[in-house]
């Protein structure tokens, strides 16, 4: 029997049962959906990620408090909170010859409100110096000063999303917005920056501390002079502090610090889907030989006609194999259609894209589920003496 016959009668047994054909690569369908879409938003997560740490600005040290264990729950570290102004002043002091200055961090998720419009928002307070640790570029307006900041001023920038939402037509400098009922004045509007900045409110810590009554810090943050000075400055600036803190009260980070602890917590959800995707092809494969072998039994009368016709078994086992690989393979294109799909909807919210090796990796283990669940069925069928498979009822 010829390839080009072998493939056609393989797709006309194939097409003769759509919904059985369609019902068994469906676990093939859902684990290669779901390793392209993995692939894909993982990308995209990751993308954003670094995108927004490297927006903060370059050789940064943050000190968060408690002890910082990515992999347990922050809740714990947050109620041992002992960061506040002391805290600014012993880094300054001490730590000084490695770092500039120091910048509290107090952030809060508020809706800020405009006449009839909202917006959910990102409400950081800091001191005046931030602009010198962070990067806030001011596009519009001025940064808040020492005499904000003592006073307590209720006075705000906001970021290119805030603007967006509030005044979409008009310069928000002068007006006031609302957030918990309490008016506060924009001074500022920061430059379009990277991904997920544009929804910052800032304002002074002092305020900040006092209009939502705050006590600590969420976080400290330092820059060291140069990309060498970074170890030092992590080493000088936790010396500072244990000058009235214990060990165990705070946690002294790097940028990279920060950014390879997210991405192996990204790399171990990224291995625990890649699990379940891996779950569902092989759950995909059992079902494609459970009925590959349902089709041999029902065409034993088959398999003995062609076999008198001078069809050899390696004929009739390569036909039962390509039926097997057709439907994983069309499974997997299926799935990997999904997967793009998916990648294009989530890339509203974050950068995506399906890597050409994603797409490559998902048809290769697709074509490897049918012909590794198919060799069996195959065989089987080959193995049929055909005087007995005519005699069948």
């Amino acid at each position: 029997m010829q390839l080009q016959e072998t493939i056609i009668t393989a797709l006309k047994a194939l097409n003769a049962n759509k919904a059985r054909t369609f019902l068994t690569m469906l676990g093939v369908i859902i684990g290669v959906f779901a390793v392209v879409s993995l692939v894909s938003v993982g990308i995209g997560i990751e993308s954003f990620i670094t995108d927004r740490f490297n927006s903060l600005g370059s050789n940064l040290v943050i000190v968060a408090p408690g002890v910082v264990d990515f992999g347990d729950d922050p809740a714990k570290a947050f109620s041992k909170n002992k960061l506040d102004e002391k805290h600014i002043e012993l880094i300054e002091r001490y730590a000084s010859d490695y770092v500039d200055a120091a910048t509290p961090s107090i952030r809060l998720g508020k809706t800020a409100k405009y006449k009839t419009n909202a917006v959910k928002a990102s409400v950081i307070g800091a001191n005046y110096k931030s602009n010198k640790i962070i990067n806030y570029t001011i596009e519009e307006g001025r940064m808040f000063n020492r005499a904000d900041q003592k006073n307590n001023a209720r006075v705000v920038i906001i970021g290119s999303e805030v603007k967006k939402e509030l005044f979409p037509n008009t310069s928000s400098i002068g007006k006031q917005i609302k957030i918990d009922n309490t008016s506060f004045e924009i001074i500022g509007e920061l430059e379009v920056a990277g991904a997920g900045d544009g929804d910052r409110i800032i304002m002074p810590y002092t305020t900040a501390k006092k209009e939502f009554e705050v006590k600590n810090f969420s976080s400290i943050a330092t820059k060291a002079k140069s990309a060498e000075d970074v170890a030092k400055a992590m080493k000088a600036v936790e010396i500072a502090l244990l000058r009235d803190l214990k060990e165990d009260d705070f946690t002294v980070l790097s940028q990279a610090d920060i950014l390879g602890s997210i991405q192996n917590i990204l790399g171990i959800l990224t291995t625990a889907i890649g699990a379940i995707a891996g779950i569902s092809l092989l759950v995909g494969g059992i079902g494609i030989m459970n009925i590959m072998l349902v089709s041999v039994t029902e065409r034993i009368k088959e398999i003995g006609l062609r076999k008198a016709l001078g069809a050899t078994p390696k004929d009739i086992a390569i036909q039962f194999l390509f039926e097997s690989v057709f439907i994983s393979v069309f499974g997997g294109s299926i799935g990997i259609l999904l997967g793009w799909t998916a990648s294009k909807i989530a890339s509203q919210w974050i950068s995506t894209s399906v890597p050409l090796y994603a797409v490559l990796m998902a048809f290769g283990f697709s074509a490897a589920v049918g012909m590794i669940f198919g060799t069996y069925p195959a065989l089987n069928a080959s193995k049929k003496d055909s005087i007995e498979a005519l005699r069948y009822e």
